[in-house]
């Protein structure tokens, strides 16, 4: 079974991701892709007590997912794919493009250089810049927040 989700969201895990995404898509696996967690027991803790114990929920340092990744988009598991930062995304889309072949982004916030692109997204044009190479390597790149709202495909995302 291929990765049924890839989402760049930097909140991570919250009640949108979990409930919005996860219930609907029939997830059974979440890989969270981020150094500093992965480093962190105690934020592991804190991101496992969102999510139901019917969810099997991984926490994987970046060099790490990138070296299974492949293996994920192989495996039975209905595997969501989680980072909170398009540069994550495409060190993994890197190591597999294959598995990562749709890329959504959810919330990404305002931080100083990014302006509003839509509601629930804020992009630097460096950050615009390098989704528009993920989408030149075969990944199909759309912002989403929740599957309930229709899909703003990259091209249309100013």
């Amino acid at each position: 079974m291929p990765i049924a989700l890839c989402r760049i969201d930097d909140r991570l895990i919250h009640g949108q991701v979990v409930l919005g995404w996860g219930r609907p898509l029939g997830i059974e696996r979440i890989v969270l892709v981020n150094d500093e967690v992965a480093a962190s027991p105690w934020e592991q803790e804190l991101y496992r007590m969102a999510v139901p114990a019917e969810i099997e929920l991984r926490f994987a340092s970046i060099a790490a997912a990138t070296s299974a990744v492949v293996a994920w988009g192989t495996e039975a598991a209905r595997t969501m794919l989680l980072t909170g930062d398009i540069a994550t995304m495409v060190a993994l889309h890197a190591a597999d493009g294959k598995a990562l072949r749709e890329v959504n982004l959810g919330g990404i916030h305002h931080r100083p250089g990014r302006r509003q692109r839509l509601p629930y997204l804020y992009l630097s044009d460096n950050e615009r810049a390098d989704l528009a190479i993920l989408e030149a390597r075969g990944a199909h790149v759309s912002a989403q927040d929740l599957p309930t709202a229709p899909a703003v495909p990259l091209r249309d995302i100013p």
